[in-house]
């Protein structure tokens, strides 16, 4: 299978095949989604050679979250691009603790047409 230029980690099934959608609607660019972060390590080369991995933060009460992902990620010295997306409110433990990690951005849910578009463009905001 090829390797995917984005990579979509949610705990909603919905919200992935949307995203999928979008993906190819919008980049013609095979989109590999996951709803765990288990399922995100089971896929480690091909989300390693992903150029855009998005993350939801909370995954589920006493689930890994899209911070351990993050940290995952970082330690597999992954070199794409890194983005988050959250549901919550910013004063959620989890959201406050990524916004403080460096280069990396956190979305509200839901996330704009236009603000997908401007992240597949690959290039940093």
């Amino acid at each position: 299978m090829a390797h995917p230029g984005v990579v979509f980690l949610d705990d909603d099934e919905d919200l992935r095949d949307l995203f999928v959608d979008v993906v190819a609607l919008l980049a013609e660019r095979e989109c590999l989604t996951v709803g765990s972060v288990d399922e995100l390590v089971h896929n480690r080369k091909r989300v390693l050679d992903a150029k855009l991995v998005i993350l939801d933060i909370n995954l589920g009460p006493g689930l890994p979250s899209g911070l351990d992902a993050y940290k995952w990620l970082r330690e597999q010295n992954y070199r794409g691009r890194i983005v988050f997306l959250t549901g919550h409110a910013a004063s959620h433990p989890l959201v406050a603790e990524a916004r403080q990690l460096a280069g990396v951005r956190v979305y509200e849910k839901p996330l704009p047409v236009p603000t997908i578009a401007r992240l597949l463009e690959l290039e940093p905001h």
